[in-house]
């Protein structure tokens, strides 16, 4: 598979203080502007009363509310965009209220304006959120590091395609949509024209469409895919240096 756009994501640290008295795929795009974001609440003034546990209260309406932030308020119809939340931490024993929880999660966007966007709407949600209970907050969203978005240069991927197809066979390379990992090889892409691909590591028998991503703990590769990806690299290496005319390398 070749990908021509991945997307990008950035870093986010949010501190809440409880106020409480005594009460091989060639695809066109990749997205990803930034790495994962971490959404922190910190010691809280916390005294006797029923607002005991306020920075639970307040993480979990963050993260619901900030779900509204792609479905109700980008425009995800003229390119996609995530802000999703992976891990919560807080608290060390059911009985015992915690002074701190963490939020970790990532965003992810095509478009420069869209990060920016998502990055207010974030910020606004955590501190009306936080308000609303209660507390108080302080928001970070580090500008970088950021990976931009990895994107296939056209003129490139137009030349490389046969000399994977010659590597893999023309009916086992794919143009998948816009892609939502991030990639830092985004980098590379900035400072001359590139092309990024996939190489499939599903076994024979396994369904791609419902296997285990590379994410997963369930994931399992199919090492056989390492001869696929040392050849198509080979052939697209040799048929850039000689211009385009590629002779098939030895399977």
């Amino acid at each position: 598979m070749v990908a021509t756009g991945i997307e990008v994501t950035g870093v986010a640290i949010i501190v809440i203080a409880a106020v409480v008295s005594t009460a091989l795929f060639v695809s066109a795009g990749i997205s990803s502007i930034g790495w994962p974001q971490a959404f922190r609440t910190y010691r809280a003034n916390l005294g006797r009363g029923i607002l005991l546990g306020l920075e639970l209260l307040v993480a979990a309406d963050i993260i619901g509310t900030a779900q509204t932030i792609v479905s109700r308020r980008t425009n995800i119809a003229k390119l996609p965009a995530v802000v999703t939340f992976g891990a919560i931490h807080g608290g060390i024993r059911y009985n015992i209220i915690p002074d701190q929880v963490e939020l970790t999660g990532t965003i992810r966007t095509f478009d420069p304006a869209v990060r920016a966007s998502i990055f207010g709407e974030l910020t606004d949600v955590a501190e009306h959120v936080s308000a609303a209970n209660g507390a108080t907050v302080v928001t970070h969203i580090p500008e970088k590091p950021n990976n931009p978005v990895t994107f296939n240069d056209a003129a490139l991927t137009a030349r490389m395609l046969p000399s994977l197809k010659a590597a893999a066979g023309a009916d086992n390379v794919v143009e998948p949509p816009l892609q939502m990992g991030a990639e830092d090889f985004a980098y590379f892409a900035q400072q001359a024209p590139a092309m990024f691909f996939f190489v499939g590591a599903t076994s024979a028998g396994i369904d791609p469409a419902t296997a285990p991503s590379n994410h997963s703990p369930l994931f399992k590769l199919d090492e056989s895919s390492l001869d696929l990806g040392l050849r198509a690299m080979l052939q697209v290496t040799l048929d850039y240096l000689h211009g385009g005319a590629h002779g098939d390398v030895a399977g």
